[in-house]
């Protein structure tokens, strides 16, 4: 996996622009993703049709080539974290899984990722969906110019622990922008590393919970990519990629 760049991207009024239309092609692009979630499904199906939304649109799946990933989005099912690389896997009734989507349109990145329902799901995992969508809600709400990072990790670790989930460390949010992957990293549990938001800043809030504090370490599969649950407890996840202002967070990838 390429290294984390150390660049801080900084948006002006002109890549606002062109980051708002790559993020909100992103967001079209989960949500038709979405609707393909259904028994029988190939998550190798879902990649087929993304990549070609993608390139149908002018852009080009971030994912394909990047570090080697060989498709065009992750699709991380039940106790995948993150990261899953399509497959022939048929989805089943009961399934929860995790879309990852990011396009490179005119030279900016637009990243996002939504956790869905196959079929019935019963009533454990849709409240573990539930709370992860509202803990990166409410990292999102903590943003704004001058606030500390650590505020967001604090925000998130609160309402999952509330809620009995745990919070998984190995994965963070990141810059982003011209570069895929940069400063600042974005951690979702709670931590005590310094440095401020600034007016203009692009990056991400993605927090993976899982069923149970208990639960948050994660393996790795062979392939280098694919992450686990080490006790094969559910995780979810939800991604969106903001732009910090003076009074708060402007969540970019939304259609």
């Amino acid at each position: 996996m390429p290294e984390i760049s150390s660049e801080r991207q900084m948006q002006d009024k002109e890549t606002i622009v062109h980051m708002k239309a790559a993020c909100e092609l992103a967001a079209r692009v989960l949500e038709n993703a979405g609707k393909l979630v259904k028994p029988s499904v190939t998550t190798d199906e879902i990649d087929k049709a993304v990549h070609k939304m993608i390139i149908d649109a002018g852009a080009y799946p971030s994912p394909l080539g990047y570090g080697g990933f060989p498709k065009s989005v992750c699709t991380s099912v039940n106790e995948c974290m993150c990261h899953g690389i399509p497959d022939s896997r048929e989805l089943k009734d009961g399934d929860i899984i995790n879309i990852d989507v990011t396009v490179y349109l005119n030279g900016f990145h637009g990243d996002t990722s939504k956790t869905f329902f196959c079929g019935e799901v019963d009533e454990a995992s849709k409240r573990l969906v539930k709370v992860t969508e509202e803990c990166m809600l409410r990292g999102i709400a903590a943003c704004k110019h001058g606030v500390s990072f650590k505020k967001i990790g604090r925000r998130i670790s609160e309402h999952a622990e509330k809620h009995g989930f745990g919070v998984v460390e190995q994965f963070v949010g990141h810059g982003v922008g011209r570069v895929f992957h940069s400063q600042p990293i974005i951690y979702h549990q709670r931590n005590n590393m310094p440095g401020q938001m600034v007016e203009g800043q692009t990056f991400t809030i993605e927090p993976i919970l899982t069923m149970g504090s208990s639960s948050i370490e994660c393996d790795m599969w062979e392939d280098g990519w694919t992450a686990v649950t080490t006790d094969g407890s559910l995780a979810a996840q939800f991604e969106h990629t903001i732009l910090i202002t003076r009074t708060g967070a402007e969540i970019l990838t939304k259609c």
